[in-house]
């Protein structure tokens, strides 16, 4: 699938992705970004450990605290955050380069992260959380993808209930009951708010050339 238009010039959007973990936001992102050309994935820099099948500026910028607070005071993040222990950031260089360009960028952040983008780039950014059918069923693909230790998964079972208070601060709300399901709508909101009047300069001069006409 691509979302490519005929008309240009268009400005990228942000499409900032939370969730509680487990819920699916990663899954979800992953499979938006590799359907549509225009929309790419911003890459953060963490402090955390890599875990099993990650890789190095694939999945994040594994660096160590010193360089990631470097980077912080030379205010090099367009947003940064501490999150289950280990800091996480999104590159502000590329980001706005992508959006001047006419392309998307998808965050997969927490409700912090998704939060000071909005602060710092309003008019560009569209919010959508995904939440989980239960809080059972977050916990089964907790363990499920076996990716964390015991103690890890239960700090983050404690977290996801103020995590999910955050959701009256997206401008979409979908819940990953169903994969597909939840995709297709992902689909929707991400097509629909490509089209935004504002998003699309190339419109005015269209239909001041269509005014000029003579018919």
């Amino acid at each position: 699938m691509s979302s490519n238009t005929a008309h240009s010039p268009r400005r990228g959007l942000l499409l900032v992705i939370s969730s509680p973990s487990g819920a699916g936001k990663t899954s979800l992102s992953r499979r938006l970004v590799a359907d549509h050309a225009d929309l790419d994935l911003s890459i953060s820099c963490t402090t955390r450990p890599m875990r099993p099948g990650e890789a190095d500026e694939r999945d994040y910028y594994f660096i160590s605290r010193e360089k990631f607070d470097d980077m912080a005071r030379e205010q090099e993040f367009l947003e940064h955050a501490e999150v289950h222990e280990h800091r996480y950031g999104s590159p502000r260089k590329p980001v706005f380069e992508a959006l001047e360009a006419g392309r998307d960028v998808l965050f997969d952040i927490d409700w912090q992260g998704a939060m000071s983008i909005a602060a710092g780039a309003p008019g560009d950014v569209v919010r959508v959380f995904i939440l989980p059918p239960t809080m059972t069923e977050l916990s089964r693909r907790l363990h499920a993808r076996a990716q964390d230790a015991e103690d890890v998964i239960q700090r983050r079972l404690g977290r996801a209930p103020g995590e999910i208070r955050m959701w009256h601060e997206y401008d979409y709300v979908l819940v990953n009951e169903d994969y597909d399901a939840a995709y297709s709508e992902l689909v929707h909101i991400y097509h629909a708010e490509r089209l935004r009047r504002a998003r699309n300069p190339w419109i005015k001069p269209h239909v001041d050339g269509l005014l000029a006409e003579d018919i």
